[in-house]
């Protein structure tokens, strides 16, 4: 066995012929953290120190500046010369019936669109595009992955472009029209002429907000920014209090069993496991509520010739169109936070054309709020926008005895007292009614909620009664949808009136897709 090294041996150091070489990235953060250290105390940052083998050290050491500079914007012009090759190589057409894009050097695909299953038109504008006047075009199928994306076309193209695919969507069979809204502007005859013009563009939209030149002022529903920021921190109070639920429950079985030894030291241990779970638990609420709050300011909804328009964003501005006919179910909510200020949000159920993985993310799940938060005014007007077709006789039962309710003469079918423990809360409100427009659900009293399902867009309803509901004579219905935040269920319905419900709610539903003929709105609005 080899003697052990006397106390005081010398440590092997790194300089010599062959220093041992960190990664590139370790050597290059070290150099930033030294250099912000020599901004203030200059005598304890000593690059050398550290930096034996650094890379850059031996750049500068063999005067090869010129050359790895030559390499890296060698590097850079390889990398933009292949996204140039990869946006050139795209190629879109869109005919009467499809919108096709072609991609691809090496593996070249193809993809098409249906115009007649056409769920929308997205026009995203991440901030490195805005400042250059771009935006990424994206064309909402119905089915799993069925989404086109063009990417990048100038704003102004892609506004074009999506007004003819929604005008080809909507039944018009005319070729190309002038865009409404202002006259047409002949874009610069150079190539420097219209890199200034988007740039000037893309500018002025960051200042001002985009896309609503062909929108009537008048009719578009704004969030005042107090508002939308006092809801969502009222929401990250939420958040806080959960995960302050679960700091004080790791606390409860932390701190006895640090204390248990009598050890005077044993505070420290406390305060370290505090900070550890703590410090993150606030990281995570504020990054929470940023997010929304940054995803939903400057948003604004406005109707269009060929739909509703949401605009929402901050720094990646996110434009969608949603045409007549493709709304499936719209809830309106109230937190109990909430209600002392009379606030409310709007949420849709639509196709989204993505991967169940990719509508479980925040970012898509943002497509389904249509008003993020609003005074019974902006959701009256919303739902107007959102739900043309829903009669005025209907809308007592939205408000009134729906999201207010119940009233007095309750017309909706409710849960049964034989049942209340199913909702021992919220059982005098659990229930739902059903019109010639839609079937509404209504729920809860600590968080309030309104559903309503147009009948015409109805994808299935069944009901349900397991071996207890037999013993009490009730059962639950529930109304298929597409995939969405809202879910459309009541329990503890008295058995005889389900049946009934059931009977009526299939006629209706029948009655009401003959009718509908939205989905083909510019068809539907010259009577053929």
């Amino acid at each position: 066995m080899a003697p052990d090294a006397p106390p005081h041996a010398p440590v092997q150091g790194r300089a010599g012929p062959h220093p041992r070489r960190g990664p590139l990235l370790n050597n290059f953060r070290d150099r930033i953290i030294f250099g912000f250290i020599g901004l203030f105390a200059p005598e304890e940052a000593h690059v050398g120190d550290y930096g034996g083998g650094d890379p850059v050290d031996w750049v500068f050491a063999n005067n090869l500046i010129l050359v790895a500079l030559l390499i890296v914007l060698g590097v850079l012009a390889v990398l933009i010369i292949g996204f140039w090759m990869v946006w050139r190589f795209q190629q879109f057409r869109i005919s009467d019936e499809h919108v096709e894009v072609r991609k691809g050097i090496v593996f070249r695909s193809h993809r098409r669109a249906p115009l007649d299953r056409v769920q929308g038109v997205n026009l995203t504008r991440p901030f490195p595009a805005r400042l250059i006047g771009m935006a990424k075009l994206e064309v909402v199928g119905a089915g799993t992955d069925a989404n086109v994306a063009l990417e990048y076309l100038s704003t102004s193209k892609a506004e074009a472009v999506r007004s003819d695919i929604l005008r080809l969507a909507s039944g018009a069979r005319a070729a190309r029209h002038a865009r409404q809204g202002g006259p047409q502007i002949p874009a610069p005859a150079t190539m420097r002429g219209q890199l200034v013009g988007s740039m000037n563009t893309g500018v002025t939209d960051l200042i001002g907000g985009v896309d609503l030149s062909d929108v009537e002022p008048e009719s578009v529903v704004r969030i005042p920014t107090g508002r939308l920021v006092g809801s969502m921190l009222l929401a990250g109070v939420l958040w806080f209090f959960f995960f302050l639920a679960i700091f004080a429950v790791g606390l409860a079985f932390a701190v006895p069993a640090i204390l248990a030894d009598g050890d005077p030291d044993a505070w420290i241990g406390v305060v370290a496991i505090v900070l550890g779970m703590g410090v993150p638990f606030i990281i995570a609420t504020v990054a929470i509520t940023w997010g929304q709050i940054s995803k939903s300011l400057r948003y604004s909804i406005a109707p269009t010739s060929d739909g509703v328009r949401i605009t929402f964003g901050l720094f990646t501005t996110i434009t969608e169109t949603i045409p007549p006919g493709r709304i499936f179910g719209v809830e309106v909510s109230q937190p109990f936070l909430w209600r002392p200020f009379g606030w409310w949000t709007i949420k849709i159920n639509r196709m989204s054309g993505k991967s169940m993985s990719a509508q479980q993310s925040s970012s898509a799940q943002q497509f389904n709020v249509v008003l993020p938060v609003g005074k019974r005014a902006d959701v009256e007007r919303v739902l107007g926008l959102i739900l043309p077709d829903l009669p005025a006789e209907d809308m007592p039962l939205v408000w009134e005895h729906g999201i207010l309710g119940p009233q007095q003469n309750d017309p909706y079918r409710v849960l049964q007292p034989r049942a209340w423990w199913r909702r021992p809360v919220s059982w005098k409100r659990h229930g739902f009614t059903v019109t010639d427009f839609g079937l509404i659900f209504r729920r809860g009293v600590v968080w309030r909620k309104l559903a309503v399902f147009p009948l015409a867009r109805l994808q299935g309803i069944s009901s349900d009664q397991g071996p207890i509901d037999r013993m009490q004579r009730v059962g639950g219905l529930t109304a298929h949808s597409v995939t969405g935040p809202i879910n459309g269920d009541v329990v503890g319905i008295d058995s005889a009136e389900l049946n009934t419900a059931l009977d009526e709610i299939v006629r209706r539903a029948a009655s009401a897709a003959n009718r509908d003929h939205s989905h083909r709105w510019a068809e539907a609005s010259n009577g053929s």
